[in-house]
């Protein structure tokens, strides 16, 4: 019979493995670095709270991305029903006249730049935050994350067909907004054409 010690070893030895990838794609859901590292923290304790429903010699990489993606499901839900807050070091109050007033290009980044930001340009970050988050969680997962439409599925608890149809409509939505950038990148030629 394994001790506590020897499920918290075990845990360890597979959980941790995946830490990185679990925070690019939280702080890709939650565009903050804060709220990416509660996600993250968040989906660890669940997942060590319940690591003895964990069938072993399953697939432990889509287990615990179904549990970052219903934790940010959850939480998301509450924060749509709790009121908005304003951070006032962000208020402009009117300083825009002020000789001193540097602007909002001045401010700190309200998280650092981590090496899953540098993958992308800015332009291809704001494609990807522009995305609602049933498509921009999707493309996560099948195109940053490389899960299976099986494993979304079971991580997002939808069918097949809806996963890949959101895939689908996310890569469109992606590729039209990324037209012109994929021509003066020189991915594309002036003459191809992109979706309408």
């Amino acid at each position: 019979m394994a001790t506590k010690q020897d499920n918290k070893r075990l845990f360890e030895e597979i959980a941790l493995v995946h830490m990185d990838a679990l925070y690019s794609t939280a702080l890709r859901m939650t565009r903050n670095a804060e709220e990416a590292e509660d996600l993250v923290q968040d989906t660890y304790l669940r997942a060590f709270r319940f690591f003895d429903k964990f069938k072993e010699g399953t697939n432990f990489r889509a287990w615990i991305f179904k549990i970052l993606t219903n934790t940010f499901i959850n939480n998301y839900r509450k924060k749509t029903r709790s009121p908005q807050q304003v951070e006032l070091e962000k208020v402009s109050f009117g300083l825009e006249n002020d000789p001193d007033y540097k602007g909002p290009d001045t401010w700190v980044p309200k998280y650092d730049e981590t090496s899953f930001d540098d993958m992308f340009d800015d332009d291809i970050q704001y494609a990807l935050d522009k995305l609602s988050d049933e498509f921009r969680m999707i493309i996560l997962l099948a195109d940053i994350q490389g899960l299976s439409y099986k494993e979304i599925s079971k991580i997002a608890n939808i069918p097949i067909g809806t996963v890949m149809s959101r895939l689908f409509r996310g890569r469109r939505i992606l590729q039209r907004s990324l037209g012109r950038y994929a021509k003066r990148e020189g991915y594309i030629q002036e003459n191809e054409t992109t979706f309408p």
